[in-house]
């Protein structure tokens, strides 16, 4: 797997015109080399793939990173890459130019010398954005985690409950049945909370007669899953239902047309136009969705901006909402597959109203 990720990063380089390539963000090292330890830097050239490293990672980093050649790096590792740089007879290098700070950007530049420092864009989160069918598997069995803690956690939503109770209750779930954590911090959110839509828990305990909106995710062997509903506690007003209603269509509709060749920003409008034509398109202010994978915000976005082409192998979250600020608010998300034909579901629990009592 790792050796197909060089020969499609090389064919990205020798389109740039660029001999090298360091990377320095720590996903994209993973993503390339298997390897997980917390310090590293890779070095692709058009034929040497290398990962340097500390002392404390050398055993790790040889276990891990097949394909590798696996270099324990001086005290100041830009010195280490000049000199195999210079020693392979390379002039330019490529660089993350959104990973580096100016600082550090500055330093490396001065001590590489006379080797061209050149930015690049995304060319690693590129290939990230098609998944293969390993990633998608892996994929799968986080989706089915967080439809197994949205079940698990129905069973204790109740008014007189705090959403910070709910939020660790989600996360201990996860965590027992295999994943290193939540995707990204919980967010729980009832009543008038229930507009904000990153509503995170807070100390608020749960009423009757209130939408409470779950959002969470499970980060299962370096993969994200996000899944979002809203369910209601105690007796829905026929606003509530209206409101859940129209949120429901604007997702369905997304669910049923999205397929590749769609540009993100065609996706977004798909569910967009259910939302505007119900006369609350004011009260949609995010986008339906973004990619999803080592990362739970990746490329490509489902959103008025988004001009990335959807293609197979892409992973997307679709999630319309609607928000009215002193009442509540309504998001259903779900996490799919963009395939030949259309999309494939991961994420599966139910989507009807669920009252609780």
């Amino acid at each position: 797997m790792q050796q197909q990720r060089i020969g499609r990063l090389r064919s990205l380089l020798e389109q740039k015109g660029l001999p090298a390539l360091l990377i320095t963000n720590a996903t994209n090292r993973k993503y390339m080399t298997g390897f997980t330890g917390s310090a590293g830097y890779v070095l692709i050239t058009t034929d040497r793939a290398v990962l340097l490293t500390d002392f404390r990672y050398v055993t790790q980093a040889s276990e891990q990173a097949a394909g590798y050649e696996i270099i324990e790096h001086g005290p100041k590792v830009v010195e280490s890459i000049h000199d195999l740089l210079r020693k392979w007879g390379i002039a330019k290098l490529g660089f993350e130019q959104t990973d580096l700070s100016y600082g550090t950007y500055s330093s490396y530049a001065e001590a590489l010398g006379g080797i061209e420092f050149v930015p690049t864009g995304g060319l690693v989160e590129l290939l990230r954005m098609i998944k293969d069918d390993e990633e998608i598997a892996v994929m799968q069995q986080a989706a089915d985690l967080a439809d197994r803690a949205f079940v698990h956690v129905l069973g204790l939503l109740k008014s007189g409950v705090k959403e910070l109770d709910i939020s660790l209750e989600i996360e201990m779930f996860v965590r027992k049945h295999g994943a290193a954590s939540t995707s990204f911090e919980t967010i729980v959110a009832s009543g008038e909370r229930s507009a904000l839509p990153h509503g995170k828990a807070s100390d608020k305990i749960i009423g009757t007669g209130e939408f409470v909106t779950l959002d969470f995710g499970a980060y299962y062997k370096s993969y994200c899953s996000d899944i979002t509903r809203t369910v209601i506690v105690g007796t829905p007003t026929d606003k509530h239902r209206d409101i859940y209603k129209i949120v429901l269509e604007a997702q369905m509709e997304a669910l049923e047309r999205i397929k590749p060749g769609m540009t993100g920003k065609e996706a977004d409008a798909v569910a967009r136009d259910v939302i505007k034509r119900y006369g609350y398109g004011d009260h949609f202010g995010h986008g339906t969705g973004h990619g999803l994978g080592m990362e739970v915000h990746e490329a490509p976005r489902l959103s008025v901006q988004g001009d990335v082409v959807l293609a197979p192998g892409m992973v997307v979250t679709v999630e319309p909402g609607i928000y009215l600020p002193g009442f509540g608010g309504v998001r259903i998300e779900d996490d799919i597959v963009i395939t030949e034909t259309g999309n494939r579901r991961l994420t599966q629990s139910s989507k009807d109203l669920i009252v609780i009592p």
